[in-house]
């Protein structure tokens, strides 16, 4: 699974090449001490913090509370917009809020049909 995360961050750091922003994939997201997040990318003085999640459509996709308090804490300390990228199997890029993601206990979740209902496109979060 790590190695199909790599490839859709990879898959969206040249989505936003191609759309005229700069992006850069962090080293070591999920695997170090440090605050970090999947992707940070910025254009004219916008700068978005992305954490990239991936998996197949028909399930649902969980993201740690640590991994939120990660994302909200390095994004303040960046000055950076959080969001949660999310790319289900043959399906587009859908972005969502912290906020608008399915609160679980201990973790969060997404599935397909949140993700499409409350997430926005790649187009409409590079044009906002």
């Amino acid at each position: 699974m790590k190695s199909k995360g790599s490839r859709t961050e990879r898959e969206l750091l040249h989505k936003f090449f191609e759309a005229g922003w700069g992006a850069i994939r962090t080293a070591g997201s999920g695997s170090t001490t440090e605050l970090a997040t999947d992707l940070i990318a910025g254009k004219d003085g916008k700068v978005l913090a992305i954490e990239c999640k991936s998996g197949k459509a028909y399930k649902k996709r969980y993201i740690t509370n640590e991994q939120i308090d990660e994302l909200r804490k390095f994004s303040k300390k960046f000055g950076a917009e959080p969001w949660i990228g999310m790319r289900f199997d043959n399906e587009d890029w859908k972005f969502l809020k912290i906020e608008q993601l399915d609160k679980l206990g201990n973790s969060y979740g997404v599935n397909l049909k949140l993700a499409k209902q409350k997430g926005i496109s790649f187009k409409e979060l590079t044009e906002r």
